[in-house]
């Protein structure tokens, strides 16, 4: 998982010009907790890749037992998420994923279903409504999808699945989910996490949280 330290207006700045800095920094730090802890049994190996460095003991803190903690490389999203796969893709029996923590809600069977795609293709990706990927997982070599691309633009998934035609190598398409960047989006997890409360406490607090926060900006 890629994650930025929580500082008011570094994370979710999209999101912050409707429900301000201060508040966007404070769900982003809720949706990275959340995603740590259900997530902490998925793969063999859970990475938590953060930046910057100099935050590597608040992320300490943060992260349970079962995550290691790498430092991101540097440069724009694509170079970084190369520079993660290079890393962790060493051999054809190697299945990474990577997600990001803009989709707190995203069922763990996903992240199984990912992985399990990788056995039969080299790429899998999961969309979203907005044009660009909640997930991408590579086996074997790290795929030509991540140099010119207009990061955070609906251009996202078409020019990543153009690379891929374009170098001849087959990718398996997840079921599309959603990230909480706008506003919006947040009516749309206010409304799914009242319905996720309602079975498992898990989802509880957050639930609450976002109520409150709508609440206040609506």
């Amino acid at each position: 998982m890629l994650a930025k330290f929580w500082s008011p207006g570094a994370v979710k700045t999209r999101l912050a010009r409707s429900i301000g800095a201060v508040d966007a920094s404070r769900l982003y730090y809720q949706f990275l907790d959340h995603l740590l802890h259900r997530l902490a049994d998925r793969g063999d190996r859970r990475i938590l890749a953060f930046t910057p460095a100099a935050q590597r003991p608040r992320f300490a803190q943060v992260a349970p037992a079962a995550w290691e903690l790498a430092c991101q490389a540097e440069g724009d999203l694509g170079q970084r998420m190369e520079a993660f796969f290079s890393t962790h893709v060493r051999s054809a029996g190697d299945r990474v994923v990577l997600i990001g923590t803009d989709s707190p809600t995203l069922p763990c069977p996903v992240i199984d279903e990912a992985f399990a795609a990788l056995r039969e293709a080299p790429v899998v990706l999961g969309p979203t409504p907005d044009g660009g990927y909640y997930l991408v997982g590579a086996s074997g070599r790290v795929p030509p999808i991540f140099a010119d691309i207009d990061w955070s633009t609906p251009a996202v998934w078409r020019q990543t699945t153009q690379r891929l035609h374009q170098a001849g190598v087959r990718f398996r398409e997840l079921t599309e989910w959603y990230d909480v960047d706008e506003f919006s989006d947040l009516i749309r997890l206010r409304d799914e996490l009242g319905q996720l409360a309602q079975d498992d406490l898990l989802w509880r607090d957050l639930s609450r949280d976002v109520r409150n926060l709508l609440a206040k900006n609506e």
